[in-house]
């Protein structure tokens, strides 16, 4: 049993004071106690810990090398792609393993405790599987066994170059699976998780409306009858025109009339919707999918996340491409953005919670429901997922409860993040993750192998 103490804690309930959380031996949290006395592992401040609900762990190594602008004028997310298709082709198993681990690492040290990955680099270069064809899922759940977080892994459908069904380019072709194949390749994702802690789990994710055939699409829900599903849509105006031009419908509206959308989906970026489409997806049930700082990246566009709140939608936060890891900035970026748009302040605030309280609670929530994993609440029988603010901070001095949230987030950065609890796990300590030094020289060898690529 251990025992985590907290000066003030954020419950189901509200703040409270005093607040002792035991964790029993699964990591699970089996006891909350308020008003005692300060036993075990104290803090001044502790949060339930959110899920990253999106990443490609391997971009994170590309991070940084795209900024430059090449002859074409019109520089974007299409030309970033290629730049990406690549480089992943110098990539081998050993590399994304050392990469994953550096990338969930960071992820625990700006205070998530799971990581969704969102994982589509399969085969070898030329596509040809390897031996086990899930050895690089095997490698993601390897990773996540040396940093300690949390893993929902999301092997990805990705069978087409486009809705005309063209062949998979080369920089696509490790990534490509028919139906029989990457049901084989499911479950062997499978069996990597198993081989995890119990609270890991796994799910599926045809990739795109663009990668994926219509008659799959439509009985994607029915094929994969348990875990959540994750799916790209509606990120790309020249995605939104192709799948119009091909398919007849803009993506949403495609995707509402033919699949079975519910609250087991979670549906990643949707920046390009209409009004009415952006109230229809909410009412579903199912997660956004919000990545704002890849969004503003790769020029993706802004997410209508006001309306998609008045609509009583569901959203979570990823990471995606990686190319900066910090919860605090992901959720600081997503208000910015509403502002920007609408020449507002405080967007997503109500007169009961201020912005970061909204954006935190949404976040936890939504994590847990498109990873189908118990956490996001501090109560008796949920994992142990929890991280721990640095109130001594001149950003949080004087501080408390909701402003301190809002201090964190508008004011702090993930430099505040002190301690990171991933099913009980307490893999950050002093703001570091416990074995950064051997994770860091495993992530510099591989980078120092791949210069010639980057």
């Amino acid at each position: 049993m251990t025992n985590v103490w907290a000066k003030r804690a954020l419950l189901p309930s509200g703040w409270a004071s005093a607040v002792q959380i035991s964790v029993d031996a699964s990591g699970r949290i089996s006891k909350v106690e308020e008003g005692v006395a300060a036993s075990g592992k104290q803090v001044e401040m502790l949060l339930p810990a959110p899920v990253n609900v999106h990443s490609h762990a391997f971009q994170r190594a590309m991070a940084g090398l795209t900024e430059r602008r090449g002859p074409n004028p019109n520089d974007s997310f299409w030309t970033w792609r290629q730049l990406m298709f690549r480089f992943l082709d110098r990539l081998t198993p050993e590399h994304i393993e050392a990469i994953t681990a550096f990338v969930q690492m960071e992820m625990l040290e700006a205070g998530y405790a799971t990581n969704a990955e969102f994982h589509y680099l399969h085969h070898q270069p030329g596509g040809v599987p390897y031996a086990n064809l899930a050895e690089m899922s095997e490698r993601v759940a390897a990773a996540a066994a040396q940093s300690g977080i949390g893993l929902c892994l999301l092997p990805v459908h990705y069978q087409y170059g486009g809705c005309d069904q063209r062949t998979l380019t080369a920089g696509q072709i490790r990534f490509g699976n028919d139906m029989d194949q990457f049901q084989r390749l499911h479950e062997g994702a499978a069996r990597a998780v198993a081989n995890l802690g119990g609270d890991a789990n796994y799910g599926v994710a045809p990739h795109s409306l663009r990668a994926v055939g219509q008659q799959d699409l439509r009985s994607y829900a029915a094929a994969f009858a348990t875990g959540p599903i994750h799916m790209h849509l509606a990120e790309q105006i020249p995605e939104v025109e192709e799948v119009e031009a091909h398919w007849g419908a803009r993506p949403v509206n495609w995707a509402l009339e033919n699949m079975d959308i519910d609250g087991r989906w979670c549906l990643i970026h949707c920046t390009q919707m209409t009004p009415q489409e952006t109230v229809a997806l909410a009412q579903t049930g199912a997660v956004a999918g919000l990545c704002p700082i890849t969004e503003s990246s790769l020029g993706d566009g802004i997410f209508d996340g006001v309306r998609w709140a008045q609509s009583q939608g569901a959203f979570a936060i990823g990471s995606d491409s990686n190319v900066r890891i910090s919860l605090s900035e992901e959720l600081r970026t997503l208000d910015y953005s509403q502002r920007l748009r609408d020449g507002t302040r405080a967007a997503l605030a109500t007169p009961d919670f201020s912005t970061g309280r909204r954006l935190f609670d949404g976040a936890l929530a939504g994590g847990a429901q498109a990873t189908q994993r118990k956490s996001g609440q501090i109560a008796s029988g949920y994992w142990a997922d929890m991280l721990a603010l640095d109130m001594t901070s001149e950003h949080m001095w004087g501080r408390a409860d909701d402003t301190a949230l809002d201090s964190w987030i508008f004011a702090g950065d993930d430099r505040l993040v002190t301690d990171v609890w991933s099913a009980g796990r307490h893999m950050v300590q002093d703001g570091m993750h416990i074995k950064r030094e051997n994770i860091v020289s495993a992530y510099k060898r591989t980078i120092d192998a791949l210069k010639d690529a980057l």
